[in-house]
Formats: structure tokens, C-alpha cells, sequence
């Protein structure tokens, strides 16, 4: 398939062109550009959902349960599920995927599990792309999945219009890495198990900490909700914020602020991509220049603009036919 008919069959419901497609993006193929230009021509409304929290609260039973509630309303639902690399083959533990099985008769929900690779801040370097081509095909809600436990694993409120921070009663540790950098990004946190001792205690942190947060455009609250997504409890009254959130987001400008910040992040990495590409084929150079450096004669910087400057000269080699 050219990559304009594998979008296309993608995008009318081939599951194995869907599967195929993401695994360019994944991989990021030779085929990539013209994937992405591909899908770019194809507009989408889709709601982009980020779900993350610590590990052990529950974010693949309330992803699930997320998907069920919504396919009850007639959406079709994506997840992204961003899981742990594994240390033999470097790919997903797949483990996410198969705590969802549940849904994969439904040919309107589509779960794929992705490898981290290494990637800091939680993400995987190929998910907000995938994302974005997830949402070409015709899914009105892709959900996010993610690991995140403070500080340096926030990167998902760069590529999601609505956050949802999962936490669970009994973890004091999870209240601290909220304050550390989870409360930051999230739009609506979610206390899971609330069935069980402590949760009381938990959402009353919470909202004191809500409290010290400035309001946000539109006027948006943090809400604190409770959930049992074992049970189901909630997940109806999670599913109406996230909706409301992205109500109040619409009409104030900050989905649309927050979709052009995601461009400008996806720009500054693509641009990257190349340019290190690009840093490859002068490799020769950069042998020299290091050597050069290690006998102390040149310095790092004026190596590396002399690198630059070879890495973006024109190329001298003729055309080939």
C-alpha cells in the first residue's frame, strides 16, 4: 500500500491497515513523512484524554471503564496505552493491553500498547503522532495512558486536551508526587478505590491542595472525584467532567492555545529528529573533531559549530536520476 491507501483503509476501519500504520509511526520508517502529511490532511474533532497516575491505582480497570461508558453513548474509543520497555526486546510489556481484552471483539474500540524505548517524561517519542493519527480515523475519544510519578513524567499534559490524575487512598507517596508535579498538569484528579480506609483523607489533601491552585481559563475548578472503576462507580460522573472540561476549554481559547503549544513541541522534535539524522552523515567530522578536543587542540563549542556547519552545507553530490 502507498502510504495515502493505508491511511485510507485505515481510516475506514481496516483494523490491520490501523495496526500497520501506527507501527510506521512507531518505528518511525522511511514512510513517516508521508504518513503524516497524509494525515494531516484529514481534519478531527477528537478528544484527546490523558490518564495517568502512579502505578497499582487503577488506571487500566478506569481506562476500561472509561471505554465501556462511552461506547454505551455510541462514541468510538482509541487507547494509547504507554507501557514499561522490555529489557530483552526493548518493546511494551503489553500489559495494559491485556487487562482490556474485554473490548476486543468491539471493532469500534482499537487498544494498542507502546513501548516507552527509553523515552523520559513518561511518554513514548512516537505517541502524541500516533495520537493524532488515531484520531484521523474516525475516534472521537483517545485516551492516553501513562505512568506518571512526579516531576520528570509530566510530558502527557503537552499532548492532551483533557488530564486526568489518578490516585488511590492508603498511598502517601502518590500525595506527594502530586505535590512534586502531578498537580501541575491535572484538569481533574480522581481518587480510585474509594472503597477502601483512607479516602477521605486523601480527597481532603486534595482539595487543599486544589485550593492553592489559581483558577484556570474559563473559570475551570479542579474537581476531586471518587471512584470504584472495579465497580463502575464514578465513571459516569468522570466522563461528564472530562466532557465539561473540554466545554469550558473550548469556549475560553485555551484547547485551542493548548493544541498550538502541541504543534510548536511536535515541531521542536520533529526538527530534531532530522537534524540528528542529518548528524550521522557527517560522522567522520565529528570522529575528527572529538579526537581534535582531546588533544586540546580546539574546544567543544568551536567543534561543534564546525559540525553544524557541515551537517547543513549543501550537499555537493549530483542529482541521481
Amino acid at each position: 500500500m502507498t502510504s495515502q491507501e493505508l491511511v485510507f483503509a485505515a481510516a475506514a476501519g481496516d483494523r490491520r491497515a490501523l495496526g500497520r500504520l501506527l507501527s510506521v509511526i512507531e518505528n518511525q520508517t522511511e514512510a513517516l513523512p508521508a504518513i503524516t502529511a497524509e494525515i494531516s490532511r484529514r481534519s478531527s474533532d477528537a478528544q484527546i484524554v490523558g490518564l495517568t497516575g502512579p502505578p497499582g491505582v487503577g488506571k487500566s480497570t478506569t481506562t476500561s471503564a472509561l471505554v465501556r461508558h462511552w461506547r454505551n453513548t455510541g462514541l468510538r474509543v482509541a487507547v494509547l496505552a504507554v507501557d514499561p520497555s522490555s529489557p530483552y526486546s526493548g518493546g511494551a510489556l503489553l500489559g495494559d493491553r491485556v487487562r482490556m481484552e474485554d473490548h476486543s471483539a468491539d471493532s469500534d474500540v482499537f487498544i494498542r500498547s507502546m513501548a516507552a524505548r527509553g523515552k523520559l517524561g513518561g511518554l513514548a517519542e512516537s505517541a502524541p503522532v500516533a495520537a493524532s493519527a488515531l484520531a484521523a480515523c474516525g475516534f472521537d475519544r483517545v485516551i492516553l495512558e501513562t505512568v506518571g510519578v512526579g516531576q520528570s513524567e509530566i510530558d502527557i499534559v503537552s499532548y492532551a486536551d483533557t488530564v486526568v490524575v489518578l490516585l488511590a487512598p492508603g498511598m502517601g507517596d502518590s500525595i506527594q508526587a502530586a505535590k512534586a508535579g502531578l498537580l501541575e498538569i491535572a484538569d481533574i484528579f480522581a481518587v480510585n478505590k474509594a472503597d477502601r480506609p483512607g479516602v477521605r483523607a486523601t480527597e481532603r489533601e486534595l482539595r487543599a491542595m486544589v485550593s492553592m491552585k489559581a483558577v484556570a481559563p474559563g473559570g475551570w475548578t479542579v474537581p476531586v472525584l471518587k471512584l470504584v472503576a472495579s465497580a463502575g462507580e464514578g465513571i459516569a460522573e468522570l466522563a461528564q467532567q472530562i466532557q465539561s472540561h473540554d466545554e469550558t476549554a473550548r469556549a475560553s481559547g485555551s484547547r485551542a492555545q493548548r493544541r498550538a503549544d502541541r504543534q510548536v513541541r511536535a515541531l521542536r522534535s520533529a526538527a530534531t529528529g532530522l537534524w540528528l539524522t542529518q548528524l550521522d552523515s557527517v560522522d567522520a567530522d565529528v570522529q575528527r573533531l572529538a579526537t581534535a578536543i582531546s588533544a586540546n587542540e580546539t574546544d567543544l563549542y568551536s567543534a561543534a559549530s564546525e559540525v553544524f556547519a557541515a551537517a547543513t552545507r549543501p550537499s555537493t553530490r549530483p542529482p541521481q536520476d
